[in-house]
């Protein structure tokens, strides 16, 4: 399973990148505003970090528009995946983005199956289906990535399937068992992956343990 960072705080992705947990960058409009920094600016000093695919998104809803800020997005770094909206338009542009620009896609905002389905006959790299945002309505996020997962199997459709809106360590795991390809979560929910009460227990046994021997290594 590949682990993207949703975020655009670059001193958390420098950190991620160090500890080599980094496959990719997610960011969207909501990350840019956070970050306080514009669009081009951010995304350019996170591709200069990260070797993987960065996702930079569009905010124009109609098809022409979109093809026009892909082509800015773009040229910010050969890494930069553009990320548009699972609608009709955005549809048109991942699969014009694909054949004629020959750049990665991520399809955002996915909620069904169907969408998924779509998404991936418009020739997107990447689908992100929101499970946190569908826990928040009552049902299961999870349900969505195993149906997805089934029909891209049954297709062999070569989209990634992207985990987004992912809240809790539990997501990671569920995630990584149905098979998705890829998680992006925020910078501490991947640092909290590595937390078990037993290994913190363990640890301070054996350096207690270490200190009564009165030794030193080197």
């Amino acid at each position: 399973m590949k682990f993207f960072v949703d975020t655009a705080d670059i001193k958390d992705i420098r950190e991620l990148n160090d500890l080599g947990l980094l496959d990719g960058v997610t960011t969207n409009p909501s990350l840019i505003l956070k970050s306080g920094g514009k669009i081009a600016d951010v995304t350019k000093q996170i591709c200069d970090i990260v070797e993987g695919p960065v996702s930079a998104e569009v905010v124009a809803t109609e098809y022409k528009n979109m093809m026009a800020e892909a082509e800015v997005l773009a040229k910010i770094a050969p890494n930069v995946c553009i990320k548009v909206p699972l609608t009709l338009d955005g549809l048109k542009a991942c699969k014009t983005i694909r054949t004629q620009m020959n750049r990665m896609v991520n399809v955002t905002l996915c909620f069904s199956a169907n969408q998924a389905l779509l998404a991936a006959k418009a020739g997107a790299s990447f689908i992100s289906p929101f499970v946190g945002r569908i826990d928040d309505t009552g049902s299961d996020g999870m349900e969505l990535i195993q149906e997805i997962r089934q029909i891209y199997d049954n297709y062999d459709f070569q989209t990634e399937i992207l985990t987004a809106s992912v809240r809790t360590v539990n997501h990671v795991k569920q995630a990584a068992l149905i098979g998705a390809d890829v998680v992006t979560a925020p910078p501490a929910t991947l640092k909290a992956l590595v937390n078990h009460p037993l290994t913190d227990k363990g640890l301070a046994t054996f350096l207690a343990d270490w200190a009564k021997t009165g030794q030193k290594i080197g």
